[in-house]
Parts: C-alpha cells; structure tokens; sequence
C-alpha cells in the first residue's frame, strides 16, 4: 500500500485541541483538508507527521510551541481616540492594523480600558502545545 511522501498532496481530516482538551480547529462534519506535504501550507510538524502513512490510517501528532513562545512585548496599548467614533471591538476581536511601516499585523483585543485598548499582536496560539487527531483520508 502507498505511504505519504514529502511533495504528495493529501486529504485529511483533522480535529485540532490545546493541552486542555479545546477544539480550536477540526475538519470534523465539513471538507477534508488538502495539502502538499512539504508545501508549507500547513504546520510543518504536522506535514512531516504524516509522512509514512497510509489511506485509512489515523494518528495523532503533538506539536510543542507550534506558533512561537509566547512574547509580552507584542502587546501594547492603543489609543480609543485614534479609531473611528463608533467603532467598538469586543474583547477577543481579532483585527487587522498597519505597523508604522505599513505591513499589515493581526491584533486580538485583550482588554478595554478607558482611554486605550490593550492590543495583542501574539498568534492565538502562541505558547501552547496543540494535539492534532489526524485521519489520512487519500493521497491524491
């Protein structure tokens, strides 16, 4: 039987859960994921464990700091009078600034203060361990 190679693109299905037991990303009860192993498209934890298996197999791949350990300095304070009047993100909104460069960043809103808004530019993700279930589900 074929076994997953690097350069292969595969189908899988995924449920993706933090040390706590959350789902914070599945392919359960939707499409399967396709990717090119090796790509870059996906984890690459993630694709280098699949290699080797076959169709029908399933495993489960735990990857440590998969995004990063998490960095305080990313976090900063933005001034409330700098955004539109009636704008007003709720806690846990994620939202995309420009950097004093011009690049664009993803910020998730942390905290609401008075005056300011406390802004996290961390991935979500950053500084936890993720436990991906993974079903191989062909090899295309």
């Amino acid at each position: 039987m074929a076994t997953v190679k690097v350069a292969d693109t595969i189908r899988i299905h995924y449920v993706g859960k933090l040390d706590d037991g959350t789902v914070f990303d599945s392919t359960e009860g939707g499409a399967s994921l396709e990717l090119k192993v090796g790509g870059g498209e996906f984890l690459k934890a993630l694709e280098e464990g699949v290699i080797d298996m076959s169709p029908g197999e399933s495993k489960t791949i735990k990857i440590a700091d998969a995004y990063g350990p998490r960095n305080e300095e990313m976090t900063f304070e933005f001034d409330r009078k700098k955004w539109p009047e009636n704008f007003n993100p709720a806690i846990g909104d994620r939202l995309q600034m420009n950097r004093a460069d011009g690049k664009p960043v993803m910020v998730t809103v942390v905290e609401i203060k008075e005056s300011s808004y406390l802004l996290d530019c961390n991935h979500p993700l950053a500084g936890k361990n993720l436990t991906f279930e993974v079903n191989l589900e062909e090899i295309c």
